[in-house]
């Protein structure tokens, strides 16, 4: 085992609050007032952990699993620890926590009055995951997103006390955006957990099979099906936006953020001309920083 994965087994809290430097939006960034970020790393924490449960990546040694009192010859077992995941997160609302991330959540929980609805429909996503490994149709994709994407904008929403029908409407469109453009960067690496986030009527359409996915390099019809993707999930960007120009002052910077980040990726894969098999096409610190400027400005 590599001294960082003994330091994540020995401390599997610090372990997965280690992993926010390498996101692609920042977790909650130095300009937000203290209590926002604690809050915010504290939903961080829960996302970061039940997605490492769903995607098989705990800290080795087995931690967490005895954290959530799964036993040693269940810990290998994705559905179990999510059952367990989700009976602590239940003690968030209702009594102790066992899991220290679970027990700093709870903190915010009471802080801002958050309802356990978002944090279910993470757990209900990686659940999906493992029983859902490809999807027919488009709106399968959006149902997903519903789970897996949406919730982390309402929470981030409610945490700093913004939450209104339409920036919760605004949200769910630029959080569902996020997550098809990840979908995009990631393609060769979740097919190598037989995934495949692709809809399988836009495979057909653009001529596509699943071998495709698995070359060192797309071809044609594979970049026509990336491009075609990117442009839905940019309309999505581009609906929500409007929830950037509703709130001021450091929210507003920070959801800039979160829409700047997803358009210069999808300027990052239209620069790799669609090309996403041989590694997730990612935008420099300039363009990144060029998007925000064009999203608080409104001219996106």
């Amino acid at each position: 085992m590599t001294a960082t994965g003994t330091a994540r087994a020995a401390d599997p809290e610090r372990g997965t609050l280690g992993k926010a430097a390498g996101e692609n939006f920042p977790v909650a960034p130095f300009f937000l007032p203290r209590a926002w970020r604690a809050d915010l790393m504290a939903v961080y924490g829960f996302a970061r952990l039940v997605d490492d449960i769903g995607d098989g990546d705990l800290a080795p040694g087995g931690a967490d699993a005895r954290l959530l009192g799964v036993r040693a010859q269940e810990a290998e077992d994705r559905l179990v620890l999510l059952d367990a995941f989700e009976a602590d997160l239940r003690r968030v609302f209702d009594g102790t926590p066992r899991h220290p991330l679970l027990r700093r959540l709870q903190t915010t929980v009471r802080r801002r009055s958050l309802t356990p609805e978002p944090f279910l429909g993470l757990i209900a996503a990686n659940r999906q995951d493992q029983l859902v490994r490809r999807y027919e149709t488009y709106d399968d994709l959006l149902a997903y997103c519903e789970l897996s994407a949406n919730p982390v904008g309402r929470l981030v929403l409610a945490v700093t006390g913004a939450s209104t029908p339409e920036r919760v409407r605004r949200s769910d469109l630029i959080c569902t955006a996020l997550q098809i453009v990840e979908h995009l960067q990631d393609v060769a690496e979740d097919l190598g957990r037989d995934r495949i986030y692709l809809p399988a009527a836009d495979m057909k359409r653009f001529h596509v099979q699943e071998a495709d996915l698995a070359t060192k390099s797309a071809g044609a019809s594979v970049r026509a099906l990336i491009a075609y993707e990117a442009r839905r999930a940019g309309d999505l960007l581009n609906e929500g936006a409007p929830l950037v120009g509703s709130v001021h002052g450091r929210l507003k910077l920070l959801l800039a953020g979160f829409v700047a980040g997803g358009r210069a990726a999808i300027r990052a894969i239209a620069a790799a001309d669609y090309d996403v098999l041989p590694g997730p096409p990612k935008p420099g610190k300039v363009q990144l920083l060029r998007e925000v400027g064009v999203t608080l400005r409104g001219e996106g």
